[in-house]
């Protein structure tokens, strides 16, 4: 693995500006992924995962939104492409797979004329070579009849099936770098499972990078080497997911770990959950913005931002007290 990362961000700031209001969606985010390493963004709704993402394509509207930092990929500046730079960026080097594939492919194209129309863009491909290869893309994605389903409509297909296209078509332009928003979601457990699966094999046979947007810590255990906690648009702790698991450092992603069902959870028993509500993001507090749900919370907590400060080997953490909580970790998983 090459020791430049893939990805390069520091300090990324994404706000949102309407009717006189400034929602600061991303507060500063700084994270790197290398080349053929897979990063899981996790925290709850809200907290600015899906944002992060699609900062990294240049998908929000201009007019509304402005975004600051320095946000690389593969050594080029994302925020300083033009437009035409972009159209060759989005897809050729960076590909996207969205949350609900029935809302981001077009309705009234196949699936196989919307995978035919990014290579023909970005490789110069004939119809019937581009028809050829997108043929070839679904079969990469194990999807059955693959020949039938190319001419199929987004709305004939099941919600596994769709998502095996989506993400046949974000890889079919052989991106370096390929950014997962939920895509297991609104998928049944052995679906989950089966996707979670087949991206793990596409990562590794490609060499990919990914950054793979959940709120679902099995999903994240499944496929990623490294887990980034986000919460109101901050990083508050980082590490390799054995020891995001294991020694969590950070309160909240103590919380967040005990907020999964656990065996032996008996029929009717409630689950742990994490007290209050995420902060108003057009209005951060000036200290740690957990502070108001954190059990361990003192003044300085609310008074002071927190430094982010090194916890342990490429694991850092963003809180004024981890160094005093010295009780067991809230979960322990085992990693394959």
């Amino acid at each position: 693995m090459s020791h430049e990362p893939w990805v390069h961000i520091r300090d990324l700031r994404v706000e949102f500006r309407r009717d006189g209001q400034t929602v600061n969606a991303v507060n500063g985010v700084s994270f790197d992924v290398q080349k053929g390493e897979v990063m899981a963004l996790i925290g709850e709704s809200g907290s600015g995962k899906s944002v992060t993402l699609r900062a990294l394509m240049r998908l929000h509207p201009p007019a509304s939104s402005f975004l600051s930092g320095t946000l690389q990929v593969g050594g080029e500046s994302v925020l300083a492409m033009n437009a035409a730079r972009l159209r060759q960026y989005r897809g050729a080097r960076c590909a996207m797979i969205f949350q609900e594939p029935l809302l981001a492919f077009d309705p009234v194209y196949t699936v196989g004329q919307q995978i035919e129309e990014g290579l023909r863009r970005h490789e110069g491909l004939s119809r019937q070579a581009a028809r050829a290869r997108a043929l070839e893309a679904l079969r990469q994605v194990r999807i059955p009849s693959p020949e039938r389903r190319l001419d199929a409509f987004p709305h004939e297909m099941s919600g596994g099936m769709r998502q095996r296209a989506m993400i046949a078509l974000a890889l079919s332009c052989n991106p370096q770098l390929l950014l997962a928003d939920e895509p297991t979601t609104a998928l049944d457990a052995t679906v989950q499972i089966q996707i979670l699966i087949l991206l793990r094999e596409q990562q590794k046979q490609r060499d990919l990078s990914i950054i793979f947007v959940t709120h679902d810590i099995g999903a994240a255990v499944e496929i990623a080497d490294r887990v980034a906690v986000m919460y109101a648009g901050r990083i508050v702790e980082e590490a390799p997911i054995a020891q995001i698991l294991n020694q969590p450092r950070h309160p909240y992603t103590r919380v967040l770990l005990g907020s999964r069902p656990k065996d032996g959870l008996k029929k009717g028993e409630a689950l742990h959950c994490i007290p209050g509500s995420p902060p108003d993001l057009a209005h951060l507090p000036p200290g740690c913005a957990f502070a108001d749900r954190c059990a361990h919370a003192k003044p300085v907590c609310r008074e002071q931002q927190p430094v982010t400060e090194q916890a342990g080997e490429r694991h850092v953490v963003s809180c004024h007290r981890w160094r005093e909580l010295s009780e067991p970790a809230a979960t322990s998983i085992a990693v394959a």
